[in-house]
């Protein structure tokens, strides 16, 4: 697959790489000489230094043979006209990284697929979502909704009280008599190694579980991995940013009680303004007397969201010594994730990961409609649209030759999210959900086609 990124900042470098990977043609393209260099000596891409929105430069990276034009540069005005361009030139399907929201929420109602861009994406956008939605499912580590929660990825690491730890995936199946939920992912604790679990898979002490929850699963998971479920309904926020803006804003409307606290204080003052139903704190969120001060041990959940990832971990680690049941860490160094569990902070989220997983689906084959990376395993999830012409249409699922290193979690039938078993025939227009490691993904793919 041809694919142009326009962009070579850490959004458009991350997804450069991660697109590298999988052997597509990719050519990127910057006015920086120097992060066009690096990306040079570390990626096997081919490199154009340019504005992306001359017409020449895009002419240059043959735009009219791109299937896929991504604009990800730091302006929003670059990257809605750069795929505007594209489009017109001839490339089959473009997406802009926008920055103002209100974008995103009229969409339908300006029309952008009429001035040729397909998709637009917002990484802050989709980072506040992905805390809400954590805040909501607040004794999980990971989740990822399918068809505004038909089906739900939760993930866990797996106490000593959990009911089944050491039991296989069968004997823990049998401990209820419907089953809303099935694992998908297993990590084993201090390992790197990504499972695919059958019947006869072991759940240990330390295990990171991913499942895929139908209505009412979560529950079962609360009662089954031995947590004790709490109201989120306090909430403390660590910087004013966009990120910061977009969570309080969204926390505000879901009735959450929100408090923010920024260090400039321009910017608070501003935020007072915008969010009167949130309690702005003009101070250095670093300071833990300010931070006593401001009751954090009384707080459900902390979040922070500042522009420095050690600052943000370091103030969720204070944050979890006063007490805080939940804390959620912004940061921009992959390899935190890897630090997350060991060092006491629940959930690391990410920015280039979150986007990555938002433009990922357009480059899969067969219809997927939904797709994410698992934080920190070596794992796909992907939502695939059945067809009548599909390999899987109409067949039993126990009847399918589908490569051991992949699983289907759940089905989304009419709108109604099902955890299917091996008698479970697959029908057109279902929205199958598979997770996968990257050598089975071919092979998964060819089944939807």
């Amino acid at each position: 697959m041809k694919i142009i990124i326009a962009g070579a900042g850490e959004v458009g470098f991350h997804l450069a790489k991660l697109l590298s990977y999988e052997a597509q043609e990719i050519t990127l393209i910057d006015t920086d000489k120097e992060s066009l260099a690096y990306a040079n000596n570390h990626l096997d891409i081919r490199v154009i230094r340019g504005d992306a929105t001359s017409i020449a430069i895009l002419k240059d990276a043959r735009i009219k043979t791109a299937e896929l034009f991504i604009a990800v540069t730091s302006s929003e005005t670059t990257n809605i006209t750069a795929a505007v361009l594209a489009k017109q030139l001839g490339a089959e399907r473009t997406i802009a990284r926008i920055a103002n929201s209100e974008f995103l929420e009229q969409k339908d109602e300006v029309g952008f697929t009429k001035f040729g861009i397909d998709e637009l994406i917002s990484p802050e956008d989709l980072a506040a979502s992905e805390i809400e939605l954590l805040l909501n499912q607040y004794a999980f580590n990971d989740s990822y909704e399918f068809e505004d929660g038909a089906l739900t990825m939760l993930s866990l690491r797996l106490s000593r009280n959990a009911a089944f730890v050491d039991k296989t995936v069968k004997e823990a199946a049998e401990v209820l008599s419907e089953i809303h939920f099935v694992p998908i992912a297993i990590q084993r604790y201090g390992t790197q190694y990504t499972i695919i679990p059958r019947g006869d898979t072991l759940f240990k002490e330390g295990d990171k579980v991913v499942f895929i929850t139908s209505a009412g699963g979560d529950e079962e998971l609360f009662e089954l991995s031995g947590k004790v479920k709490i109201d989120v309904r306090d909430v403390m926020i660590l910087g004013g940013s966009k990120i910061g803006y977009k969570t309080a804003k969204d926390l505000c409307a879901s009735k959450f009680n929100v408090k923010l606290i920024e260090k400039d204080k321009n910017i608070a003052f501003e935020l007072a303004d915008e969010l009167p139903n949130a309690l702005i704190i003009n101070g250095d969120g670093r300071n833990v007397e300010l931070l006593e001060e401001e009751n954090i041990d009384s707080q459900d959940a902390f979040i922070s969201v500042t522009g420095n990832s050690e600052t943000n971990i370091m103030s969720c680690l204070v944050a979890k010594s006063k007490g805080v049941k939940k804390t959620i860490a912004l940061v921009e160094n992959m390899d935190y994730f890897q630090l997350s569990q060991s060092i006491g902070i629940d959930t690391l989220i990410n920015k280039k990961l979150l986007a990555a997983n938002n433009i990922f689906r357009y480059i899969r084959k067969g219809e997927v409609v939904a797709m994410t990376k698992l934080n920190n395993m070596n794992a796909e999830l992907l939502e695939f649209v059945v067809n009548q012409s599909s390999k899987i249409s109409d067949k039993l699922i126990k009847d399918l030759d589908f490569p051991r290193s992949a699983i289907i979690g759940g089905v989304i039938r009419d709108g109604e999210g099902l955890i299917p078993l091996g008698n479970f025939k697959i029908s057109a227009g279902d929205r199958v959900v598979v997770c996968c490691l990257p050598r089975s993904i071919v092979e998964v793919e060819k089944f939807f086609f």
